[in-house]
């Protein structure tokens, strides 16, 4: 695949405009429009990189059969060409879990999307040529279309066009195994679709309704209640809404017990959050043996997952893993797996993982931190974790060192930092409320049992009246053991 090729009419030599690395990109000197240089606006960007399309072809016929094949394309709006082709490449990757096979990445520089095409009118022409050129079924776009951006483009390009958002839909309903997981899905696919229902076609034209439709309102057989198809849908659509909503605030309500049961008994509650793919589940598995789905894929885990651990002083506590962020997560999604995401709200340390391999693991804490905030998260305690420090170079791991100084080097892959963050975990755990010295007797070791569970013991040694512990508790079991207090 040609690289810096540009899909305009002119083909300008971009070695001679050089658009994406000097001064120019300063668009304050463009004193007749005080916008983008004509030929950065006019261009189409290929990023080279990015086909997937196989060379052997014995796997081709059968990887069409079952394969979607997509040219994607971007609009980049002013910030660095790398971040540019970092989305896009991201989106490749979004595209491949879903199931696709990329013949083509394509970005267009311009001021703001065109609130019409997205890339622009002249540019869905140049489009068009490489879905035939490259024989594409399917565009995806790099942003959230507006139903008549996304009407638009499909009447001009001929092939189905999903955008950013519609894709990461189709992977969590892809990934979604429990039930609240499938039905937080469908109420975000539901809320996506409703707005962008359309028909196709005279067989889903309004109906003139009522008698008094006349000549012009359709004759005979067009009669009726005067509601389109359309409008059905829309109204099942609704009603179906309506009952997921109910469905997954009773099972919000289970959580919340689940929850409230673990408050009462004083159990700290540590919350593993992060971009996608960032390895928060391969972190699980090495803090507790828990054995979960790892997979070198993008939203591999959907359905929180918890499971108990135990600090080297012998005090329980929850380690939760949960859904992935990504940038410009759907809003859909945030909404509906809301109730799921509670928990990272309700946690008393966040352990927030980045990918140290990633190539902008900046970003990915901006994003994901922004995901936090609409939940309310953002003001619990954060242990900040650089995981995949096996596969992340030297300069990289240097210059993420420097800019975040207190952060846990971890490779769960290798097993590098693991102990150092189970200890930095322990030292941000809540400490138990009471300091008692007490003296249990030997027939009440439930007790004894309890204190090293729920609570901190600071020593302890064995009288001929029983055990004498000096120790941190939460104030119900302080109740417990006030008859004993020695002190």
């Amino acid at each position: 695949m040609p690289n810096n090729r540009t899909a305009s009419t002119s083909e300008p030599d971009f070695d001679e405009i050089d658009l994406w690395d000097d001064e120019d990109q300063n668009t304050d000197d463009d004193v007749t429009t005080g916008e983008l240089e004509l030929e950065d606006r006019h261009a189409l960007r290929r990023v080279a990189g990015l086909s997937t399309e196989l060379t052997d072809v014995t796997e081709v016929e059968y990887r069409q059969l079952r394969l979607e094949r997509v040219v994607l394309i971007g609009v980049w709006t002013g910030s660095s060409v790398t971040e540019a082709e970092n989305s896009l490449t991201e989106l490749a990757a979004l595209a491949e879990t879903a199931g696709s096979q990329i013949l083509e990445g394509l970005i267009q520089r311009r001021s703001r999307p065109d609130p019409a095409t997205f890339i622009g009118r002249g540019k869905v022409e140049e489009l068009g040529a490489v879905v035939r050129e490259t024989g594409a079924d399917t565009v995806i776009c790099d942003g959230e279309l507006s139903p008549s951006q996304l009407r638009n483009l499909e009447q001009q390009v001929k092939v189905k066009v999903v955008d950013r958002t519609a894709l990461i839909l189709d992977i969590f309903a892809q990934h979604a195994k429990s039930k609240e997981g499938k039905a937080q899905v469908e109420l975000a696919q539901l809320e996506y679709l409703v707005p962008r229902l359309r028909g196709w076609g005279e067989s889903l034209s309004r109906q003139a309704g009522g008698a008094g439709g006349g000549a012009s309102g359709g004759g005979v057989g067009l009669r009726g209640p005067g509601e389109t198809k359309l409008e059905i849908d829309r109204r099942r659509i609704r009603t179906r809404i309506a009952r997921l909503r109910r469905e997954i605030k009773a099972m919000k309500t289970v959580r919340e017990t689940k929850r409230a049961r673990r408050t009462r008994r004083s159990v700290p509650a540590v919350a593993i959050a992060g971009y996608t793919n960032a390895g928060k589940s391969s972190l699980l598995n090495k803090l507790t043996n828990a054995g979960v789905l790892v997979e070198n894929a993008l939203f591999a885990t959907l359905d929180p997952t918890t499971r108990r651990a135990y600090a080297s002083d012998g005090r329980v506590y929850t380690l939760s893993d949960t859904v992935g962020f990504v940038r410009h997560l759907p809003h859909q999604i945030v909404e509906a797996f809301r109730s799921t995401l509670e928990e990272v709200a309700e946690a008393d340390v966040v352990v927030h993982v980045v990918d140290g391999s990633h190539p902008d693991p900046e970003e990915q804490l901006r994003a994901v931190r922004e995901v936090l905030a609409e939940v309310g998260a953002d003001r619990l305690p954060e242990l900040l974790v650089v995981n995949k420090t096996d596969a992340a170079d030297e300069e990289t791991l240097l210059r993420l060192k420097r800019e975040w100084p207190d952060a846990i080097f971890v490779s769960a892959h290798t097993g590098r930092g693991i102990d150092e963050l189970r200890s930095a975990i322990e030292g941000r755990l809540p400490r138990p409320a009471v300091e008692i010295r007490v003296t249990v007797p030997y027939d009440r070791g439930d007790l004894v049992a309890q204190v090293h569970r729920r609570g901190e013991v600071l020593s302890t040694a064995h009288t001929g009246e029983g055990t004498e512990m000096h120790v941190r508790v939460d104030e119900a079991l302080a109740a417990e053991l006030s008859r004993w207090v020695t002190g």
